[in-house]
């Protein structure tokens, strides 16, 4: 059976995500994309917009010394433009690690991703690390 194309395209997010291709995420991001992180950290808070979204997918990076990662775990779809993923991350900044569980809300608008509301299997751990 062939895979919802709503999957395919956040799956195609995910990998790109994981290469570090921001110009592959540029493509399926919308250029008013919202990019929504629970938490009170540094990192929380609602980025907008394409270039704010690409900038912190790249804090992500340089704040872990390109340690964080995820591994897509599960991706569910309801065929009316939204994907929920599950997703395992890690990373190491400043002596501590980060070993947690989360999942996105993709919303899906034609080809593209509209809004990715982020959510935490326990907040106080990325407060934590992110602090």
């Amino acid at each position: 059976m062939a895979e919802h194309p709503h999957i395919a395209l956040v799956r195609r997010g995910y990998e790109a995500f994981s290469r570090g291709d921001m110009t592959a995420l540029s493509e399926i991001l919308a250029k008013d994309v919202t990019h929504h992180v629970p938490g009170t950290h540094m990192l929380s808070g609602d980025h907008k917009g394409l270039n704010a979204v690409l900038d912190f997918y790249q804090r992500l990076g340089a704040e872990t010394a390109g340690s964080f990662k995820v591994e897509l775990q599960h991706l569910f779809v309801d065929g009316r433009g939204h994907v929920m993923s599950v997703h395992r991350a890690t990373a190491a900044r400043g002596g501590k690690q980060l070993d947690a569980m989360g999942g996105i809300m993709f919303r899906i608008i034609g080809e593209k991703v509209t809004d990715l509301d982020e959510c935490a299997e326990d907040l106080s751990i990325a407060d934590e690390f992110w602090s």
